[in-house]
């Protein structure tokens, strides 16, 4: 079709909105202007560079949970288990989220509009959508909790209501996108890796036999040797972060386009605050270890796990008295504000993606904020921190097996057999509801995982069962490509409009054309071809299109 009649001379989406029928299409618009929560990132609003993006990926890090997972598994399986198990589940995050992180910054989508096209379809990425919208409150609740324990220590409050403070003062500074939450990581992240570094390399230099001690620690269910089962249950549970690459993703997107004058420092930033993550959680979660057997004589088991218990000790090593308390509760503070925004902003795009899609209706991503707060409060009241290593362990499984499986379409599939589309689409009527490929793959990898984790299959298998999701998932991702000979993931091969989706260096293309729909201006990757108008309809607009009116219809993809 033609497009010259719905071009706009303007660069990109505006402050302003158009005046148009009250829909909740026009909802979405105005709503998503500063996060685009449905959609496309365009390039228009990529402004930051590589460097900036990144900084601000990583401060979405600095959660104390991985203290907490690092010092469970270590004081159950001790140190040498433990350092294996987490340096195991850093090499599998690591290789799975690579591939994600490279098309998330590469084609500036999020892990949802990665997914639909990576073997899950259209509506068929709805599952994985929840699990990580699960996956955010989850851990919500697991800062907010921790949170909580430093209000107490420090200011006395009632773990109740530590829980609401720390849920409650996170809506205002979500409720703004990326404009906000880049200012807020990157003025806070010095800070923090101050607080959190300092008292660590005080101890080690000042009492080296705190390293002796932490290293021979045997742990309560271990004998100082090398077990393979506490290796993979410990793994098991660090592998639950395997989903934190969504919330990388969330920022990589809003990288600037990659070219000759840059590649070098967009590759660097896409790995360091993609795959790489994973250095830095992996390193809280030895140090995790190490604070929990330097306190454990003095605050006991149950105690010890908690980061706020770690740091007062490690504060009180080093400096008065006086100081120690505000410290570690600004510590813990800075943390919780620095995640969990995170958190309730990924958490909102996930909930908010899997709704509009399956109802077709837009209410409102801040409803979604509220939602998952509301969710994570629920768990912390239900004091979910007492049993924490068995939420992750359950968890993980349903992570592993989603996060392989795509990684697995992305590598495999796309670059290998070269089965599934190289190009990622996520567009409503491009792609199929329903690809069996990756919706057989994760449904398989985390049923039997899930059966193996709650001993079904026996006592000796239930630690291998992140291993098992792992292990399914990447074999049934390529076996059902060619089983189905890449049929199912694109339901047209052409979106009806000539101009080409990449622009010469092979970024998402600049072009901008109007929707006729909302009348807003979008990028040529975020449009195609209406079914009944000789104009171009936004991916928001098909999303929200009840009786499918401008769907594009079924075409021969071969």
């Amino acid at each position: 079709m033609s497009t010259t009649e719905s071009r706009s001379t303007t660069s990109g989406p505006s402050d302003s909105t158009t005046a148009a029928a009250p829909t909740s299409a026009d909802q979405a618009v105005k709503e998503t202007l500063e996060d685009y929560t449905l959609r496309f990132a365009p390039r228009s609003y990529r402004r930051w560079s590589p460097m900036v993006v990144a900084t601000t990926a990583l401060g979405g890090i600095a959660y104390m949970a991985d203290f907490s997972i690092g010092a469970g598994i270590g004081l159950a399986h001790g140190t040498g288990n433990a350092l294996i198990a987490i340096a195991v589940a850093a090499v599998v995050i690591f290789v799975t989220g690579f591939p994600l992180a490279y098309y998330g910054a590469r084609y500036n989508i999020d892990l949802d509009l990665i997914t639909r096209g990576s073997g899950f379809g259209y509506y068929g990425s709805v599952l994985t959508s929840v699990i990580f919208a699960s996956f955010t409150f989850i851990f919500f609740a697991l800062e907010g909790s921790i949170m909580a324990q430093g209000l107490k220590l420090g200011l006395g409050l009632p773990l109740w209501l530590g829980y609401l403070v720390s849920t409650l003062m996170v809506i205002p500074l979500v409720i703004y996108g990326m404009k906000a939450l880049s200012k807020l990581q990157v003025w806070t992240t010095p800070i923090w890796l101050l607080l959190m570094v300092g008292p660590l390399v005080y101890l080690v230099v000042n009492d080296p036999g705190t390293v002796d001690r932490f290293l021979a620690y045997a742990g309560t269910d271990g004998d100082g040797g090398v077990n393979t089962a506490s290796v993979l249950l410990g793994a098991g549970v660090c592998l639950s972060l395997i989903a934190q690459i969504g919330e990388q993703i969330d920022y990589l997107r809003f990288m600037p386009p990659k070219t000759e004058e840059n590649k070098r420092g967009w590759w660097t930033a896409v790995v360091m605050a993609g795959p790489g993550w994973v250095v830095l959680g992996a390193l809280k979660q030895a140090i995790g270890v190490f604070l929990a057997v330097y306190i454990l004589a003095e605050v006991g088991p149950a105690a010890a796990p908690e980061p706020i218990q770690q740091f007062r000790s490690a504060f009180d090593a080093m400096m008065p008295s006086w100081m120690v308390v505000p410290l570690a509760v600004a510590l813990v503070v800075i943390s919780q504000i620095k995640i969990n925004v995170t958190n309730a902003y990924s958490g909102s795009l996930a909930w908010t993606n899997s709704f509009t899609r399956v109802t077709r209706h837009y209410p409102g991503r801040m409803i979604f904020v509220l939602v998952n707060l509301a969710f994570a409060l629920v768990l912390m009241e239900a004091d979910m921190f007492s049993f924490l290593n068995s939420i992750l362990g359950f968890y993980s499984n349903c992570a592993i097996a989603w996060v392989v499986t795509v990684a697995t379409d992305i590598g495999v599939n796309k670059y290998l057999l070269k089965l599934s589309p190289l190009q990622p689409e996520f567009r409503r009527g491009m792609l199929y509801a329903v690809n069996p490929v990756g919706v057989v793959a994760f449904t398989a990898a985390s049923g039997l995982s899930i059966a193996m984790y709650f001993h079904a299959l026996g006592d000796t298998l239930q630690p291998y069962s992140p291993v098992a999701a792992a292990v399914i998932a990447f074999v049934l991702t390529p076996l059902m490509a060619v089983v189905t000979k890449g049929r199912y993931y694109l339901r047209r091969a052409e979106d009806g409009i000539d101009e080409p989706l990449l622009d010469a260096d092979g970024n998402p293309s600049a072009l901008v054309l109007d929707c006729h729909v909302c009348r807003q201006p979008y990028e040529r990757p975020d449009v195609t071809a209406c079914a009944t108008h000789d104009a171009v309809v936004c991916s928001l607009c098909l999303s929200t299109d009840k009786v499918g009116d401008h769907v594009l219809p079924s075409a021969t993809t071969a």
